[in-house]
């Protein structure tokens, strides 16, 4: 561990701890085009309308990191507490990047139901009062377990290719490659476990070139689809939340499962 990077090793590691609630996790790429070959450098974050503290690299909590273009997938090296937590050189043909970050199952307690009430108001999650007492469960003290699956979109030299979904139990796909054939719209397929989640709440941030965001409501159609405005200058961050059942038996009462994609039209 680097001496000079302790403290903000350890600020970190304590943001990456805070509860689940409202807040996004993301992949900030610090440029969304690089050329070939080039220093590609992306940061974890962790926060609220689409501004977050850099998280550190930490193998512990990460389930899955890693670099895909078009057929080709490569694991991200990186070393324990690293800030960026991807610090690497892009790769040397030019095409569509993916970044994409999994982390292991962490947990939050609610001390009190007007706060989970809250969340699942927020996100537009089926889970009523009336449903969590059905199951018995406290009104007090329960405990959700979430789960994060990131992806950016980065353009590598020209940046033309198209995403893919990559097996993650709950992801964005890019219909539209932003960075290539937009038309004003980018189309997103939103997947759980494999199949279209339709009529799903998408929380779009828009980050205008001076920092200022919009967030915007969107919902899925039936295909598990979504169309957004974007407007060239501009990066982006889509968000949406599973919330089901925990398997019985356990501390755990809820499972979350957050999908995430940020990429920038040009």
């Amino acid at each position: 561990m680097r001496p000079c990077l302790s403290l903000a090793i350890v600020v970190a590691a304590i943001l990456s701890c805070l509860p689940a609630l409202a807040h996004e996790f993301w992949i900030s790429p610090e440029d969304y085009r690089v050329a070939p070959g080039a220093p590609l450098v992306a940061h974890l974050r962790n926060g609220q309308s689409f501004k977050g503290a850099p998280l550190a690299y930490f193998s512990t909590k990460t389930a899955r990191f890693e670099l895909i273009q078009g057929a080709n997938t490569e694991p991200v090296k990186s070393r324990m507490g690293d800030i960026p937590a991807l610090s690497t050189t892009a790769p040397p043909s030019s095409g569509l990047l993916v970044i994409l970050h999994v982390t292991r199952p962490a947990r939050v307690t609610y001390a009190e139901m007007a706060t989970f009430q809250s969340f699942v108001a927020h996100k537009d999650l089926a889970v009523s009062a009336a449903d969590h007492a059905a199951r018995g469960l406290p009104e007090s003290d329960f405990t959700e377990s979430y789960r994060r699956f990131a992806k950016a979109l980065v353009a590598v030299g020209d940046g033309a290719g198209a995403d893919q979904p990559t097996g993650m139990e709950t992801e964005f796909v890019a219909l539209t490659n932003p960075y290539a054939d937009h038309d004003g719209t980018v189309r997103l397929r939103l997947l759980y476990q494999g199949k279209s989640r339709g009529n799903a709440q998408v929380e779009l941030f828009d980050k205008a070139p001076d920092g200022t965001v919009t967030t915007t409501l969107y919902r899925t159609d039936a295909q598990g689809i979504v169309t957004l405005p974007v407007t060239p200058g501009h990066s982006y961050l889509a968000d949406a939340v599973v919330l089901r059942p925990a398997p019985p038996g356990g501390d755990i009462v809820y499972e979350s499962l957050w999908a995430a994609m940020t990429f920038a039209v040009p």
